[in-house]
């Protein structure tokens, strides 16, 4: 050991730095693939470093930090940022020119396509984030395929009176709207990336979330996520729809699982589609370390490393291979969400995504208030990011 640290001291070493947002079990899983990688690396010299940043700061972060030259060598970032900084030119390297075909098959369906921006490859999927139906199986034994379904058996569960709710979920929030919006054939960009905030299948979908909230089972007030996680672990409400992170604040006591999203009665049958966030690893532009760092980001979108960060982090790997492992395939949770994936729909990587958030938020809370109609509401959210969009789109002089 000792010859081997000589060695690689008379070599020179190179510290490969790797910045993300994780907390608790997934931080601590990727420090554990971390020390795998710079164990099996150590005779070479090669060591990988990671700085957590907060997430709230992180994007503007790697914005501002990497054009400077002060970033790291890789970040892991989920791809809806990734048309801004692309076309910024100072955030991300592209790496199309280091893949082959091992690393082109190596992940579940659509998972490159995030990571990829007109035509150029610009990261490896690490995992992905989407919401699903997530239910207490003492009060819902049986998962619903069907909208109507899920209303049923959530009123059979509800006392609004006495803060007793068959659904609950974040309905004010846009990302999970638009798994209604994308639902009925809406959403918020078309395949050019135009804006289709104003389509009428929008405003059908916020239809029926309104009569969810108000009427039909009723929805609780407010719903912040402390709530939805308060309401799911005191056993007043029998169906939540969240994401994989939900899972780490669920009681022990509480016999959870997890479905996909139910069909949409009111709209012919077609499978509410959550967006898909894919979080892939990056090298960041200026990086002195390409290849070292790609070969880290090579082993951390692997089978192995996928493993462990499902095993221990809890997450959803983008590598298709680990699926087929046992311990992985029989877990009920990640098996739940791999079948969501299905049915859900990439979040938009281009640069017009940023600017859909504000628009999309404002529309939705004077429809959630009853400031005004769906129809009016997303009328006005349409043409503030159409004039949004132009000036992106405006020749710079």
């Amino acid at each position: 050991m000792f010859l081997a640290a000589c060695n690689a001291k008379e070599r020179g070493s190179t510290e490969i730095t790797l910045w993300h947002a994780y907390r608790g079990a997934e931080a601590d899983a990727l420090q554990a693939v971390v020390e795998i990688y710079n164990s099996a690396n150590a005779a070479r010299g090669v060591q990988v470093r990671t700085l957590p940043v907060p997430f709230d700061a992180y994007a503007d972060k790697i914005s501002a930090a990497v054009p400077r030259g002060r970033g790291p060598d890789l970040f892991l970032f989920a791809q809806d940022r990734l048309g801004g900084w692309a076309e910024a030119g100072q955030a991300v390297e592209p790496i199309g020119f280091l893949l082959e075909e091992r690393h082109r098959s190596r992940f579940l369906p659509n998972m490159l396509e995030a990571m990829t921006y007109r035509g150029q490859v610009y990261g490896l999927p690490f995992n992905f984030k989407s919401l699903a139906l997530i239910r207490n199986t003492a009060l819902a034994p049986e998962a619903p395929t069907t909208s109507q379904e899920l209303a049923a058996i959530a009123r059979a569960n509800t006392q609004a009176a006495r803060g007793i709710y068959g659904l609950a979920f974040q309905y004010q929030n846009f990302d999970f709207q638009a798994a209604l919006l994308n639902g009925f054939g809406g959403g918020a960009l078309d395949e050019r990336n135009r804006a289709i905030l104003d389509r009428a299948e929008n405003a059908r979908a916020f239809e029926l979330l309104l009569r969810w909230k108000d009427e039909d089972p009723k929805l609780p007030p407010e719903p912040s996520g402390a709530l939805i996680t308060s309401l799911f672990n005191s056993q007043r409400a029998a169906f939540v729809i969240s994401g994989p992170w939900f899972f780490g604040e669920v009681a022990p006591e509480i016999a959870a699982a997890v479905s996909p999203l139910p069909t949409l009665d009111e709209a012919g049958g077609a499978p509410i589609r959550p967006w898909v966030f894919v979080e892939g690893v990056f090298i960041a532009q200026g990086s002195k370390n390409v290849d070292e760092a790609f070969a880290f980001a090579d082993f951390l979108t692997g089978p192995d490393a996928a493993a462990v960060m499902a095993a221990q982090g809890r997450q959803l790997p983008a590598n298709a291979e680990v699926y087929q492992r046992r311990e992985i395939a029989d877990d009920p949770v990640l098996a739940g969400f791999r079948q969501q994936l299905d049915s859900a729909v990439l979040i938009p990587n281009a640069a017009e995504m940023a600017l859909v958030w504000a628009p999309g938020e404002q529309a939705s809370r004077r429809i959630l208030r009853k400031e005004a109609g769906p129809a009016a509401a997303l009328a006005d959210a349409q043409a503030a990011l159409e004039r949004s969009i132009a000036d992106l789109r405006r020749p710079q002089p």
